[in-house]
């Protein structure tokens, strides 16, 4: 029997690059590279781009951003290649998105709107969700006006709300600050657990690994090939939002705990980065930062430099310490798609392929060295009667030396300053130093 159920035709888009003068920041990225990605950002949610250009501008013109000239040419295209919706990839105000529609009459998004899009189609979580939710909300309240076109509706009202009755604008807006206000409450909340499970993680005797890094860098590759996990990987921007932790026993024999979190974007919108503000936090929790970045990739300074600009901003505004670069371990991801001759030599990364696994030895050695550095040598004086602090240091620590006597036991042992820290609170009667 055939089935009736049809396929929706897929959406025409088009992507348009608003070009100005690179300023210092963008020295290193190309017009090509940006546009580039803006048609993946643009097919990772399913539009078909058609036609994709970019647009050289002397100047951003507070109506509709291009020039009049250049309005026309897009319009033109629109309705040549039959274009449902023209993604611009630069943010718009209100007016320039509610004019750009009017005069090409097709739907009109900007780079923020795309981004929140995507998010919205791939958080899973209830706290991705809720953090998608509150952005495009933050996003959509700027734009109410471009939601009606009978804003002066009036319902009816006592005079003392708002005048004779309120508008239907107003009414939304007041109900978009409602539901505003019950998102925050409730990602409060999710953060308050989110900070819970932190609190019983250090409890656990392993330190903590977060991968960062520009989107589409191999992050979630690279996790799956550390912990044999099976977290969604593709060759897409954006495929990975929700943070996801997984144990990994390193060849030494350490154990640590790998946490895979959302990629970074240049340009990320305002309203994402105090969203994803808990995600975030996943990585100033972390002992170790991983920065995967793709060095096949064009514009890979330029990522480099994004990512590290946003963890710059973090520590601005204090969720991240300042010594976190000594902390961090740079991997050249992707060399596979590189020649003999191209192989990265920079030192203090380390080059590997999360897809075929060369480099991964190098890559754990690192890691150990990374600990080792970070442990710091204390020696503690027990009881032979402190059983259970003896196994604590052999659970949370490393012991190098042990001498048992009658008096008590003496220890040499490696301890991150956290878990010295810990100790002395769990067992004040037990003495330890740092040597």
């Amino acid at each position: 029997m055939a089935s009736n159920v049809t396929t929706p035709p897929a959406t025409r888009a088009a992507v348009i690059l608003p070009w100005e003068r690179p300023t210092p920041s963008d020295e290193f990225r190309a017009a090509e590279a940006r546009l580039e990605e803006a048609v993946g950002l643009s097919a990772s949610i399913g539009l078909v781009v058609v036609r994709q250009a970019i647009l050289a501008l002397r100047a951003r013109r507070p109506a509709t951003l291009f020039g009049s000239g250049q309005v026309e040419q897009l319009a033109e295209m629109v309705r040549q290649d039959e274009v449902a919706v023209l993604i611009v990839d630069s943010k718009l105000s209100p007016g320039q998105q509610r004019n750009l529609e009017r005069a090409l009459d097709c739907k009109v998004v900007d780079r923020t709107g795309l981004i929140l899009d995507i998010f919205g189609a791939r958080a899973a979580t209830r706290e991705g969700v809720l953090q998608v939710e509150l952005a495009h909300l933050e996003y959509q309240r700027s734009r109410l006006v471009r939601l009606w076109t009978h804003l002066e509706r009036q319902r009816g009202g006592f005079g003392f709300l708002g005048g004779p009755g309120e508008t239907q604008m107003e009414a939304d807006r007041r109900m978009l600050d409602e539901r505003l206000v019950r998102l925050r409450k409730d990602l409060e909340q999710v953060r308050r657990t989110r900070g819970l499970h932190r609190t019983a993680r250090r409890k656990v005797p392993f330190p903590v690994v977060a991968l960062v890094g520009y989107t589409n860098a191999g992050k979630s590759t690279l996790f799956n090939a550390l912990t044999g996990a099976s977290v969604h990987a593709q060759d897409q921007l954006f495929a990975t939002l929700d943070p996801t932790m997984r144990g990994v026993t390193l060849p030494s024999g350490r154990r640590i705990i790998l946490s895979d979190t959302v990629g970074f974007i240049s340009d990320l919108p305002t309203e994402l980065v105090a969203a994803f503000r808990a995600t975030l936090e996943e990585v100033a929790e972390a002992d170790i930062i991983l920065h995967v970045r793709d060095i096949a990739h064009p514009d890979t300074a330029a990522q480099r430099a994004d990512v590290i600009n946003v963890l710059s901003g973090m520590t601005r505004d204090g969720m991240l310490d300042a010594h976190w670069p000594d902390r961090c371990i740079e991997v050249l991801n992707k060399i596979d798609l590189l020649g003999a001759e191209e192989a990265p030599r920079a030192p203090g990364t380390v080059a590997i392929s999360a897809i075929t696994g060369q480099g991964l030895a190098n890559l754990f050695s690192a890691l150990d060295g990374k600990m080792t550095a970070a442990m710091r040598l204390a020696h503690a004086e027990l009881a032979v009667t402190d059983g259970a602090a003896l196994a604590w240091l052999y659970e949370h620590g490393e012991v190098l030396e042990r001498l048992d006597r009658e008096s008590g036991i003496s220890l040499d042992v490696r301890l991150f300053e956290q878990d010295r820290l810990r100790f002395g609170q769990l067992y004040p009667e037990c003495a330890i130093r740092i040597d």
